[in-house]
């Protein structure tokens, strides 16, 4: 491995800790084992801290295939919460509505996911990294006594490529659901929760979601990150 010259590592970023928080994790490790102080290093595509999966990292001088890296297909299961809704669209914030559920079925379901396939206009969620006047949309809802109106006013439609969605389980008495989204580069699979709530004349949030493929990289090809410092060890090659 020579970490200097380049390479592209595959994490599963655990639950809680942000994309840059595991970057750091692993260029703080590769930087001592190459007896160096910083090596340049950069991820392909943001999880939120509630997300595991696939991060892609990039070191040295493959850090400029980044861009190229970014635009590949992914792939997610996300599990919903029916009937509810919450400022930044999963867990990290509280309930703060609740909708009716009676008239949802594994059916109308099924039927609301189809009109996400395709490409299609999102909304980016209020508590994301997109700029807005040179700000954080988070950074501005944080800030804000209502984040919905900033929503709504201020944060444009984008458009974004979902290739497949289907419906995995449907539990009818909790009412939740679990997801399969094959998606283009730019998806929020938050947004795609709220969005799947107001298909359905109710609300929606994600109380879990994984990353399970970045092009054609998968979780079985992944390094966990409990167990990066022996793979590390274990690559005796790494160049200094």
């Amino acid at each position: 491995m020579d970490f200097k010259e380049g390479e592209i590592l595959h994490i599963n970023k655990p639950y809680g800790m942000t994309s840059f928080g595991a970057l750091a994790f692993v260029r703080t490790r590769i930087s001592k084992a190459a007896g160096v102080k910083r090596i340049k290093t950069g991820h392909a595509g943001t999880l939120d801290p509630l997300a595991t999966g696939v991060l892609t990292l990039c070191t040295g001088k493959k850090t400029k295939l980044i861009p190229t890296l970014q635009y590949h297909d992914k792939e997610y299961t996300a599990t919903l919460q029916l009937g509810a809704t919450t400022p930044s669209y999963d867990m990290e914030h509280p309930v703060d509505a609740t909708y009716p559920t009676e008239h949802i079925t594994e059916e109308a379901v099924k039927k609301a996911l189809e009109q996400f396939k395709g490409d299609i206009m999102q909304v980016p969620p209020t508590y994301s990294a997109v700029h807005i006047d040179g700000k954080r949309a988070y950074e501005i809802a944080r800030e804000a006594d209502d984040c919905h109106t900033i929503e709504d006013s201020t944060l444009p439609p984008k458009p974004v490529h979902i290739a497949d969605i289907e419906l995995l389980w449907y539990n009818d008495e909790k009412k939740q659901c679990q997801i399969r989204v094959e998606c283009g580069k730019g998806t929020y699979i938050r947004s795609l929760a709220r969005d799947i709530g107001k298909a359905l004349n109710s609300g929606a949030y994600l109380t879990q979601l994984c990353r399970t493929r970045v092009g054609d990289v998968t979780l079985d090809n992944c390094i966990e990150l409990d167990n990066f410092q022996e793979w590390l060890n274990s690559h005796n090659s790494i160049s200094l």
